[in-house]
């Protein structure tokens, strides 16, 4: 069954990816699997899907330890705490990078040996107090300029959770912020080449605008176990 949701998913992203004219196989999924089962998301991996989103870091180092392939790669997409750093620096990605404490301390954490942690920043694209994230293109400028001196970082690009809006045209001019932003940067001489922005509700409206990774839970693995 999930990997009929997954094959459906995937399917949608394609025909996506040609109503809006985008490069064909230029928007990857990020399976988000808080929640999940160890057996749900064995069988979203044994059905093709390689990545995978966790927000919580305990539940996320349990699946990591328990479930081992070659392509697997982990993403770390929730709240970045000061004191767990170290161990979400040995995740492949961290989507939610706002801060530069929090940049650096990944920097220095990353094991040294290992490729560069890529990094996204997140930005509250929709001025939400109720999330986190950097909010004016000045704070992105200034936080990608602290990062060019990391050597353990690879800034990707930008992560967004635009606010809801409930036709596709107010979606679409949500995530337009975010695509906007990320070519401002492109214009200082960044170079980036990611855009993380869409989930199971607003995919359309994201690949629309650019996005290149979209974040689907729902979508794939149904609703959340409580």
């Amino acid at each position: 069954m999930l990997a009929r949701k997954l094959s459906e998913i995937k399917t949608r992203i394609r025909e996506l990816e040609a109503r809006y004219h985008r490069e064909p196989q230029s928007v990857s999924l990020l399976a988000v699997s808080k929640g999940q089962s160890l057996e749900n998301i064995q069988e979203v991996l044994a059905a093709g899907q390689y990545q995978f989103g966790e927000n919580y870091l305990q539940e996320a180092l349990l699946k990591m330890e328990a479930l081992q392939h070659p392509q697997l790669e982990w993403h770390f997409i929730g709240t970045i705490q000061s004191n767990k750093t170290r161990p979400i620096a040995r995740f492949s990605w961290v989507h939610t990078v706002c801060d530069a404490k929090i940049a650096a301390r990944l920097n220095d954490q990353r094991p040294p040996s290992w490729p560069p942690l890529n990094i996204c920043f997140e930005v509250n694209i929709s001025h939400e107090p109720s999330k986190s994230g950097l909010t004016t293109l000045g704070e992105v400028i200034a936080l990608a300029r602290t990062c060019q001196s990391l050597p353990h970082l690879r800034l990707r690009g930008l992560m967004a959770i635009p606010a809801w809006r409930s036709s596709l045209a107010e979606q679409r001019a949500e995530c337009r912020k975010l695509y906007d932003m990320q070519q401002a940067l492109i214009q200082q001489g960044f170079e980036l080449d990611t855009l993380s922005i869409g989930m199971t509700e607003d995919m359309e409206a994201a690949i629309a605008e650019g996005s290149t990774v979209v974040r689907v839970g729902k979508g794939i693995f149904g609703e959340r176990p409580k």
